[in-house]
C-alpha cells in the first residue's frame, strides 16, 4: 500500500484539475441540459478524484486497486460524455480536445498505478 496521504497522488491532483476544467467547460450548456448530460458528465469527472481519494485512504492495497478501477470507469464514462458535449456542440473543440487530452493522460496513470500496486 501506498503510504502519504492522496493529495500527494499525481493522478489524484491532475483528476482534481480536469474535474474544475470540466466544471468551467459546462458552465454555459443550454438550459435543458441543467439536469441532463451536463449533470451526469458533472457527477461521472467529479467521481475520479472522489475515488482515489476515498480508495487511498480505505488502508488496504485490494481495496485501493478496486477504487482506482472505479475511478478508471468513470473516466471511460467521462471521455464518452465529453465526445457526445462535443458532436452536440456544447464545449468548443479546442476545449473538449484538451479535456480528451487530460483524460488521456490520467487514464495512463491509473493503468501504471493499478500495475505498480498489483506487483505487490
Amino acid at each position: 500500500m501506498q503510504g502519504g496521504n492522496f493529495k500527494d497522488l499525481k493522478v489524484w491532483q491532475k483528476a482534481r484539475v480536469l474535474a474544475v476544467n470540466t466544471y468551467t467547460a459546462t458552465t454555459n450548456f443550454p438550459d435543458d441540459e441543467k439536469y441532463g448530460l451536463r449533470s451526469q458528465l458533472r457527477r461521472a469527472i467529479v467521481s475520479i478524484p472522489s475515488n482515489i481519494a476515498e480508495g487511498h485512504r480505505r488502508g488496504g492495497t485490494k481495496e485501493f486497486i478496486q477504487f482506482l478501477k472505479i475511478a478508471r470507469g468513470s473516466l471511460a464514462e467521462s471521455e464518452t460524455q465529453i465526445i457526445l458535449c462535443k458532436d452536440l456542440r456544447y464545449i468548443e473543440d479546442s476545449k473538449a480536445d484538451q479535456l480528451l487530452l487530460d483524460i488521456d493522460e490520467i487514464g495512463r496513470m491509473l493503468n501504471a498505478l493499478i500495475t505498480a500496486l498489483s506487483r505487490n
